[in-house]
């Protein structure tokens, strides 16, 4: 997401301005800034704040000693998915679990870690799991849309890069698809909110009702996962702020036409 606000910035300042004629480089850029400039503060904000606080309770030991591989299979075994499997994986919060696999990948910092954020995070994979294996419905409806997002998250900017160079009606309707086309991404975001919310509520519960761990490795845990959660709203809101930024400059009413 970050790479596309910087590649719509870029393009923009190399004379996207000049659509149709209207405004200039200075009041456009200033524009492109009013409308993105809050929602990559919020996703600056979101990606320091789960950074911060993952680092926090990473130096923090869980009162049972638990590493974060063995809370992942906890809470498997507690909802039957003893098959899934659970691997080793290099990089920093690079936590996930893989469906086709049925494998779920920890991080260094969290695999043999027996901190209360390792135990957070591993939980949450876990829950991403049983989601498959329960066949959760926006997990469900996700997996169906992710092809036509890709097309429309790599087709999307580009029509409306080559709309806004050109001019007349023509200009106007790519960029108009190109919105449309982009949507789909903001849509993909939309439906990840309750696959991610419900995945951490699964973590939290399974912490909670095992009746092994403290009440300080609950909170620990709740505030690692929502800090994590912010992201994928701080990511929305950008998504949305871009496209509201070209649906009102290129087809709003108003707009000066050719």
């Amino acid at each position: 997401m970050i790479n596309t606000i910087l590649m719509g910035s870029f393009l923009y300042s190399g004379g996207l301005g000049r659509y149709g004629s209207y405004g200039s480089y200075g009041s456009g850029y200033l524009t492109y800034l009013i409308f993105l400039l809050p929602a990559m503060l919020l996703g600056f904000w979101a990606q320091m704040k789960v950074k911060g606080t993952f680092e926090k309770y990473s130096l923090i030991e869980n009162s049972r000693g638990m590493t974060g591989a063995q809370a992942a299979r906890m809470v498997l075994d507690q909802n039957g998915l003893s098959y899934v499997r659970i691997e080793h994986i290099s990089g920093k919060l690079t936590d996930h679990y893989d469906p086709r696999g049925q494998v779920i990948r920890l991080s260094r910092s969290v695999y043999g870690s027996t901190s209360i954020g390792a135990v957070g995070v591993a939980a949450h994979e876990a829950g991403h799991a049983v989601q498959h294996a329960e066949g959760y419905a926006p997990i469900r409806i996700r997996n169906k849309i992710i092809p036509a997002c890709n097309i429309g998250s790599r087709v999307g900017p580009l029509m409306i890069i080559i709309g806004c160079l050109m001019a007349g009606s023509m200009g106007r309707t790519l960029i108009f698809y190109g919105i449309l086309l982009f949507s789909l991404v903001a849509l993909f975001q939309l439906v990840t909110l309750p696959v991610e919310f419900d995945a951490s509520n699964r973590a939290l519960m399974a912490i909670k009702d095992s009746g092994i761990f403290d009440n300080e490795d609950y909170d620990g845990a709740k505030k690692v996962l929502s800090a994590a959660a912010m992201t994928y709203v701080a990511a929305l809101v950008t998504t949305l702020s871009q496209m509201f930024y070209y649906a009102t400059r290129y087809l709003g009413v108003g707009r000066r036409r050719d």
